[in-house]
């Protein structure tokens, strides 16, 4: 399965930052660049890609207009890509699967890359972000000899441990045998959600949120335990909860 891809953005090293990293991952093909939303329009058009990273600011038409003016059935699935973060309720309306704050962390960049793999089987099945597999129901934990299923719907927080994870459930902790990343892929992104590169959060955990002046943010858990939201995972947070409060 290859995923043919188009990268827009009028910031020739933002380009080529996007190519060698695509360039890393054999189940991606760049099939076109360009540089402002006019001549992409009509290069998505006539090129049809699976998946394009677009600049949200861009001089003319801008990455959301071009996106926009594209009819639903022809529109790839897209990543968002931007200096800024108030973009992303308009961004996931237009079926971004990802929105990336520039400067972009390899650690996010292999995260929008492996939901774009996960919801390229469902293209044009309704939403972009759907999963590509039934989202795990229970965790299988070693204690001794013995073997312990935590179910998911018990799980209120997930912290990284090394090449291991620490799920915290019902006052207790367990220690599972995956890293944080290959879980945060398994769990249903409408309850879970990755708030920082050594946690996930449940959603409906959240009590309150405190955005910080560096684009940080600090939650407070129903369970009292505090937590940092990184800003590279705020947007995608900030409509996960805006999607549930208006649900």
């Amino acid at each position: 399965m290859t995923i043919r891809v188009v990268i827009i953005d009028d910031e020739p090293l933002a380009r080529l930052a996007v190519k060698t990293r695509l360039a890393q991952r054999g189940s991606f093909t760049l099939v076109g660049e360009f540089g402002d939303g006019d001549s992409a329009h009509d290069g998505i058009a006539a090129l049809r890609p699976d998946l394009v990273f677009v600049d949200v600011e861009m001089p003319g038409r801008t990455g959301l207009e071009v996106l926009a003016a594209l009819p639903p059935a022809q529109r790839p699935m897209a990543i968002l890509l931007t200096a800024y973060d108030g973009f992303a309720l308009q961004a996931f309306d237009l079926a971004a699967i990802d929105y990336l704050l520039k400067p972009v962390d390899d650690e996010r960049m292999d995260e929008a890359l492996d939901r774009a793999q996960q919801a390229f089987p469902y293209r044009g099945q309704g939403r972009a972000t759907a999963p590509a597999a039934p989202a795990v129901q229970a965790f299988s934990v070693r204690v001794g000899a013995r073997t312990v299923l935590v179910p998911v719907a018990e799980v209120e927080r997930i912290e990284a441990d090394g090449d291991y994870a620490t799920l915290h459930a019902n006052g207790k902790t367990w220690l599972v045998r995956e890293r944080l990343h290959t879980l945060a892929l398994q769990l249903d992104p409408r309850r879970f959600h990755r708030v920082h590169r050594s946690s996930i959060v449940r959603l409906d955990m959240i009590a309150e949120l405190r955005a910080l002046t560096n684009r940080d943010a600090l939650l407070r858990l129903r369970d009292g335990s505090v937590l940092r939201a990184s800003r590279t995972y705020m947007p995608a947070l900030a409509e996960a909860l805006q999607q549930r409060k208006s649900a």
